[in-house]
């Protein structure tokens, strides 16, 4: 005869489910606990304001936690700057004040003054960025950090005049310097200045590899419109480092300038094969092949980017338009 549902067996289930339940309920207990704790102590700590705001999305809900910290003794000028980091663009008044205090505790700091520089132009403050950037300099003259936050600022309002001449600074102080010295030679060759871009690239002979040199100099005679001299040269870069992919790259597009479609479809393919990560390969090839009327091809060359990057699929699809 079946033992009745309500019986010891079933008793004992009964009891072993609830103390299981109880158990899961302590540990969540326990966990929203640890979680809440920090709300609940005296904050007084700047560290614990700045991870709250940190995990706090809401700009009005950051100024809480953040303002504060302007008054509070034991605020390091970088506990400051990090809180004025995080109101920097939702909140670009209470920033520069709290920048201002982190200037008042250390005068000496060049970190201050360029994140004084970038809150003063989220604000529309000329005369406070010059200053800033000026102090910058006097602080620690050199450091090239002021004159490329310059070149940045510069280049965002389309100043490019202003930004190479930063840039120039920027070079004088680091001459070494490899990524200074590219981004120096490659903007003299957009303002068409292509002697004195090969003379910078020159400048680093010895310091960037071999065939990332033979790719600058190969770009600046693709702006200058001498597109054999930069196929020579871009073949050489590729030819010198076989697996670089930006080589590949930029050999496609020149060949693509001298109308031989097929040289670039071969090393656009290449440069992706090489860097499958990047778009740019494919999208540039998916855009070639629409021009000359490849349309067949251009499908399979787009479909084949969003299969492998379907979280970028609108972009793709703006990168090449199909009719």
């Amino acid at each position: 005869m079946s033992e009745p549902s309500n019986g010891p067996a079933h008793q004992r289930h009964d009891r072993r489910w609830h103390q299981g339940m109880r158990g899961v309920l302590w540990v969540c207990a326990g966990a929203l606990a640890i979680h809440l704790i920090p709300l609940f102590l005296p904050r007084n700590m700047p560290e614990q304001e700045l991870a709250i705001a940190r995990a706090t999305p809401d700009i009005n809900s950051r100024l809480t936690f953040l303002v504060p910290l302007k008054t509070n003794d034991k605020a390091t000028a970088a506990d400051l700057r990090a809180a004025a980091e995080l109101l920097r663009e939702g909140a670009p008044a209470e920033a520069h004040d709290l920048a201002l205090e982190a200037e008042r505790r250390d005068p000496t700091a060049v970190e201050t003054q360029l994140l004084l520089a970038r809150i003063c132009d989220l604000e529309r403050m000329g005369r406070c960025v010059e200053q800033s950037l000026r102090k910058a300099n006097q602080l620690a003259p050199t450091d090239a950090r002021a004159d490329l936050l310059r070149a940045d600022l510069s280049e965002e309002k389309g100043d490019f005049a202003g930004a190479m001449e930063a840039l120039a600074r920027a070079h004088q102080r680091i001459p070494g310097d490899v990524q200074v010295g590219v981004r120096y030679g490659r903007l003299l060759s957009r303002l068409r200045q292509p002697d004195e871009a090969l003379k910078v690239f020159a400048s680093l002979e010895g310091r960037l590899p071999p065939a990332r040199l033979l790719v600058e100099r190969g770009l600046v005679f693709g702006k200058e419109g001498r597109g054999r001299e930069a196929v020579k040269m871009l073949q050489q870069a590729v030819q010198a480092d076989p697996m670089l992919a930006e080589g590949h790259f930029q050999l496609g597009l020149a060949w693509a300038q001298l109308g031989n479609d097929d040289a670039a479809e071969e090393a656009l393919r290449r440069a992706d094969r090489l860097n499958v990560t990047d778009t740019r390969a494919l999208a540039t090839l998916c855009t070639l092949q629409v021009k000359s009327g490849r349309l067949e091809g251009a499908r399979q060359t787009r479909s084949d980017l969003e299969r492998r990057f379907p979280q970028r699929m609108d972009a793709i699809r703006e990168q090449c338009r199909l009719p």
